[in-house]
This record gives C-alpha cells, sequence and structure tokens, in this order.
C-alpha cells in the first residue's frame, strides 16, 4: 500500500507505520516487538472515512463546534491526505524519524461552510506532524502555524488508541489511568462534573471523560500511566504551546462499551475489550494569531 510508510529505528528494532490519509500512525511496536497501539480490525484504510485506530489527529474542533457549520467530528485533518516530507526522513543511533504536512488550500473536505469553509481568505494555516520513535519510546508532534491573515480559535487533540492485551480492558487490576487525581472531570456521558481523586480511572461503562488541569495551576503537562494488560504498562507525558509559551493540556479517556461498539461500521464488536483511548489536547479555546505556531507534543514510553 503506497499509502503506508514503514519508520523503523535499524539500531533497536522499533518502528511504526503510518497512513498518508490523516498522517495517521496506525501501529507502533518497540524493539521487543510489543504492538503498543490499537487499530479496528475493520479499519477503513482506503480513504472512505478516517482510520478507526491508531493516533487520528483532531483539529480545529473537538467533537462538534456549532460555530463550525457542517463540519463533522473533530474536524479535517483526519480527513485529508497529508504530503511526506522526503527530506525529513532519518535513522541514525538515537532515534528515526519523518515528518508529515498539510496546508489548508489542500483540505478538499471536512472543512464545512463556516469559517473554514474556504470563503474567507484570511484563515489560512499550515500543519505539520512529526514521528521519532526508539526502543522503547515514540514522540509525536503537532505543530500549526497560522498563515493568514486573521487569528483563528481552535481545539486540537491526539486521539490516541493505546493497545490493551489479554482482553483485559474491562479488568481493573490491569487497564486503568493513573495520574489525574485533582483534574476537573466532565463526564459527557452522565452530564456531570467534579473534581477526580486518587482511585485510577477504570472501564466499567461507557466511557467518555474530560479530565482538565487544576485551575489552581502548576499541571500544564499531563504525566500518566495506562495500565495495558499483561502487566505491561505505558507512561505517556503531553505538553501543549501556543506561541512559544506552555498551555494546560487536558486528557480525554474513552472507551465505547458493548452498544457503541456494535454501533460503528468500522469497529468490530467486542473489541472495545482490547483498547482504551488517552487523548491530550488543547481544549480551552486558545486563539493563534498570524505568523504564531501552536504545538501539540506526546510522548509515549513502553
Amino acid at each position: 500500500n503506497d499509502a503506508i510508510f514503514a519508520l523503523t529505528h535499524t539500531k533497536s528494532g522499533a518502528k511504526c507505520s503510518i497512513h498518508s490519509y490523516g498522517a495517521t500512525v496506525i501501529s507502533f511496536q518497540n524493539e521487543k516487538g510489543v504492538e503498543c497501539l490499537y487499530r479496528s480490525s475493520i479499519a477503513k484504510l482506503d480513504g472512505s472515512k478516517a482510520i478507526r485506530g491508531g493516533i487520528p489527529l483532531v483539529f480545529p474542533q473537538f467533537g462538534v463546534n456549532e460555530a463550525n457549520v457542517g463540519m463533522p467530528q473533530h474536524g479535517f485533518l483526519r480527513r485529508s491526505t497529508w504530503e511526506l516530507m522526503e527530506s525529513s526522513k532519518y535513522d541514525d543511533d538515537d532515534s528515526a524519524g519523518v515528518s508529515y504536512k498539510l496546508q489548508l488550500k489542500d483540505v478538499t473536505e471536512a472543512r464545512g461552510t463556516a469559517l473554514w469553509g474556504g470563503d474567507d481568505k484570511g484563515i489560512d494555516c499550515t500543519c505539520v506532524y512529526t514521528i521519532k520513535i526508539s526502543g522503547m519510546k515514540m514522540i509525536t508532534t503537532l505543530q500549526f502555524t497560522n498563515t493568514g491573515t486573521k487569528a483563528f480559535e481552535f481545539q486540537t487533540l491526539q486521539h490516541t488508541y493505546f493497545r490493551v492485551h489479554e482482553h483485559a480492558a474491562l479488568d481493573a487490576t490491569k487497564c486503568y489511568v493513573k495520574g489525574l487525581d485533582g483534574y476537573h472531570l466532565i463526564d459527557k456521558i452522565s452530564k456531570t462534573e467534579s473534581t477526580c481523586g486518587s482511585d485510577p480511572v477504570i472501564i466499567e461503562k461507557l466511557t467518555d471523560r474530560v479530565y482538565e488541569p487544576p485551575s489552581s495551576g502548576g499541571k500544564n503537562q499531563v504525566n500518566v500511566v495506562v495500565g495495558v494488560g499483561n502487566g505491561s504498562t505505558v507512561n505517556m507525558i503531553a505538553s501543549g504551546k501556543v506561541d512559544g509559551k506552555d498551555v494546560p493540556v487536558a486528557c480525554v479517556v474513552w472507551n465505547p462499551f458493548k452498544e457503541n461498539a456494535a454501533a460503528m461500521s468500522d469497529f468490530a464488536d467486542d473489541e472495545y475489550h482490547d483498547m482504551i483511548c488517552v487523548e491530550p489536547g488543547i481544549l480551552s479555546g486558545h486563539s493563534l494569531e498570524p505568523g504564531k505556531v501552536a504545538e501539540l507534543c506526546q510522548e509515549i514510553q513502553m
């Protein structure tokens, strides 16, 4: 498949695969050959819809924003074909990497009819996504430059699907997220809000929760440990910058559970046992001025 690029770190043997549709990382295997990411066994890889699994990219909106009339859920990055930047490829002792680029003028679908629809010539941006891998680590950095003449508001996430081994996503001793205590929890299913305690976040039912860092400050980075079965954990650290300044990064935890899994045409009915989404994002309505840069960096250590 010409659309899929295989990136290998020769020294360690770690490897990952990136699909040009959405610049979606669809696999990362560490130096021991263990897969880190979940991808649906019936995911569409033909560009007919966003790829179900791996690390879909979300921008300029998380979910649906009524202001962006006609724009589908999560925006247009995951619904566009990106350009592999040939000159960015490298493979040295420390790591191997590659970058992908997307310019707004090349986005043909999922733009909606409002601000991003193409009529306002003042709105423009260029996105670059860089993937670096080494023996047990992957760093993915999503960077936006406002190349237009008007500021725009945005939200962005890396919608990371972690593979949970042993079919164990519903086993609280094996699958969990630790490190969100003190975060402001918005439960999108029960429509309730609370403060996250010290207990790990676990999957017991349909789960769709946003964890926002405490407003008291001091927690711009997300730093969580995710239990992924087989007695294994993944450490995920994420940070965000807007115009060079650190900004708070939120974390979304999602699992579709039985009913929602069955309702998705590209998600096998029982595979909700095999995954947990832990998604770092800049969600609190930042604005990016012309000529300025924003970035969201995720580091996954197995």
